[in-house]
C-alpha cells in the first residue's frame, strides 16, 4: 500500500488512546464553610455536643452579666445626676429667679422709703444681687458649652449690671427729690419683669426638663438584662436535665454553681432596681413635685410684693384696661400674682405627706389671707388720697403688708428646706440600692461562665 502522508491535525507515530482533558480544581472552600462542616461533624458525637453546649452556656451567662453591668451603669449614672447635678442645678435656677425677684422688691421698698431707707433694706438688696451672681457662676460651671442654658446664663450676666445701674440712678434722683427717679425705677422694673425674670424662668424650665430626662433614664426596668437572665437560667436548667437523663446523676457541681450565680445576679438585678425605682419615684412624687410647686408659690409671692410696692411708686401712671374699666396696672398684676400664690399653696398642701411639710404651708396660707386684707385697706387709703397712710400700711412696721409678705416667704423657705431633705433622702436611697450592682453582676457572670465550662469539662473527661 502506498504511504499516506501525515494529515494536518494528526500526530505522527503509532496510534494510541485519545487525549483526556485535565479536570478543573474544585473551588477553594471558605474558612466559615469548613468551620460549619467541622461543627456539624462534632455535633454527631456526644463529646462534640457537650463542647457546643458548654460554649453556648458560657456565652449566655457572660452576655447576661455584660448587659446587666451596662444597663445598670447607665441607670446608676442617671440616678447620680439626679441627686448631685440636675436637681441641685434646678434649685440653683429657682434661687436665681427668687434672688432677682426679691432684689427688685427690696429696691422698690427702699425707693418708697426715700431718704429714710433702712440699712436692712439696702443689705437685703445687695445680698440678693450677690446671691444671683453667685448662682449664675455655679450654673455656668455646670452647663454644657454652647447649650441654650449657657446662652441664657450669658444673657443674665449681661443684664444684671444694667439693672443695678438703673436702680442706683433711681435712688440717687429719689434722694435729691427729683421725680425722674420714679421713672428710672419703673424702667428698671420693666427690665427685670420683661427681660431678666423671663430669662431666669427659661433657665429654670430647661434645668427642670433636664432633671426629668435624668429620671427617665434612671427608672425604666432593664428588660434586656432580665430577658437574658431568664434565658441563661432556662439553658442551664435544660443542660442539667439533659445531663441527668443521660447519666442519672442528679447534680453537676459546675452547672449548679453557674445556676446559683446567675440566679443571684437576676434576683439582685430585679430586687435592687425595683427598690431603686421605688425610691426614685418617691423622691420625685414627694420631693421634686413639691419643690416645684413651692418654688412657683414663692416666686408668685415675690412678684406680688414687687407689684404692690410699684403701685405706690407709679401712683396711677401705668394703667391697663380690664373689661370697660381702666385700672392700675401694678395693682392688677398684684391680684393675678396673689391668685397664683393661692393656687400654689393649695397644691403644696395636697402634696405634703407629713406634718413637717404641711405646717409651714398652712401658716403661709393664713399669712396670705391676712396680706390680702391689709392690702385692700392700704388701697382704700391710697384711693382716698391718704398716700402716707397707705405707704405706712405697705412698708411700715407692725401691721403692714410687708410683715405678711416676710412671713409667707419665711414659711415657704422652711417648707422648701424640708422637701429638699425629703428629696435627698429618697434619691440617696435609690442610688444606694444600685451601688455595686454593675461590678458585682460582671464578676458573678464570669464565675458562672467558668462554672458552666468546668461542669461540662467534667463530663468530657469521662470520654478520655
Amino acid at each position: 500500500m502506498p504511504g499516506v502522508p501525515p494529515q494536518p491535525g494528526t500526530r505522527p507515530g503509532p496510534a494510541g488512546p485519545p487525549d483526556v482533558p485535565t479536570p478543573a480544581a474544585p473551588p477553594r472552600r471558605t474558612a466559615f464553610a469548613e468551620g460549619v462542616d467541622r461543627l456539624r461533624t462534632a455535633a454527631t458525637t456526644e463529646p462534640g455536643r457537650l463542647r457546643i453546649i458548654g460554649a453556648l452556656l458560657a456565652v449566655l451567662v457572660v452576655a447576661f452579666g455584660a448587659v446587666t453591668a451596662w444597663q445598670m451603669t447607665d441607670r446608676a449614672a442617671a440616678a447620680d445626676d439626679v441627686l448631685h447635678k440636675s436637681q441641685p442645678l434646678t434649685s440653683a435656677a429657682a434661687d436665681i429667679y427668687r434672688s432677682l425677684a426679691d432684689a427688685n422688691t427690696a429696691a422698690s421698698s427702699g425707693f418708697l422709703a426715700g431718704g429714710q431707707e433702712t440699712a436692712a433694706s439696702r443689705d437685703r438688696y445687695e445680698a440678693d444681687i450677690d446671691t444671683a451672681a453667685a448662682k449664675l457662676v455655679t450654673a455656668a460651671n455646670n452647663s454644657d458649652p454652647g447649650s441654650p442654658a449657657a446662652a441664657t446664663i450669658t444673657k443674665l450676666n449681661k443684664l444684671l449690671p444694667e439693672y443695678k445701674g438703673l436702680v442706683e440712678r433711681a435712688r440717687t434722683y429719689n434722694r435729691q427729690g427729683f421725680p425722674v427717679g420714679g421713672a428710672y425705677l419703673r424702667y428698671a422694673n420693666e427690665k427685670m419683669q420683661h427681660d431678666m425674670l423671663p430669662a431666669a424662668q427659661d433657665l429654670y424650665t430647661k434645668e427642670n426638663r433636664r432633671l426629668s430626662d435624668d429620671y427617665a433614664q434612671a427608672t425604666p426596668y432593664p428588660w434586656a438584662a432580665i430577658a437574658l437572665g431568664v434565658l441563661a437560667l432556662a439553658a442551664l436548667a435544660w443542660a442539667q436535665h439533659r445531663n441527668y437523663r443521660r447519666t442519672n446523676r442528679v447534680l453537676n457541681h459546675g452547672l449548679v454553681a453557674a445556676t446559683a450565680t446567675a440566679t443571684v445576679v437576676l434576683l439582685w438585678l430585679v430586687v435592687g432596681h425595683s427598690v431603686a425605682r421605688a425610691d426614685l419615684n418617691d423622691s420625685y412624687d414627694h420631693g421634686v413635685r413639691s419643690l416645684n410647686v413651692l418654688h412657683d408659690a414663692r416666686i408668685a409671692s415675690l412678684k406680688a410684693r414687687g407689684n404692690e410696692n410699684l403701685t405706690l411708686v407709679a401712683r396711677g401712671a401705668e394703667t391697663v384696661e380690664v373689661g370697660t374699666e381702666q385700672v392700675d396696672a401694678y395693682d392688677h398684676d398684684f391680684t393675678t400674682d396673689m391668685d397664683d400664690l393661692g393656687k400654689g399653696l393649695a397644691a403644696a398642701e395636697k402634696l405634703a405627706d407629713d406634718q413637717q411639710g404641711t405646717k409651714p404651708v398652712t401658716s403661709a396660707v393664713a399669712n396670705m389671707t391676712e396680706w390680702k386684707k391689709r392690702h385692700t385697706a392700704a388701697r382704700e387709703q391710697d384711693e382716698n388720697g391718704n398716700y402716707q397712710q397707705a405707704l405706712d400700711q405697705v412698708i411700715g412696721g407692725k401691721g403692714a403688708t410687708g410683715e405678711c409678705f416676710d412671713s409667707v416667704d419665711t414659711h415657704l423657705a422652711n417648707a422648701l428646706t424640708h422637701e429638699q431633705g425629703e428629696f435627698r433622702q429618697a434619691a440617696g436611697d435609690g442610688l444606694a440600692a444600685m451601688t455595686g450592682l454593675p461590678l458585682g453582676a460582671a464578676l458573678l457572670a464570669v464565675l458562672g461562665a467558668a462554672g458552666a465550662v468546668l461542669g461540662i469539662g467534667r463530663r468530657l473527661s469521662e470520654y478520655r
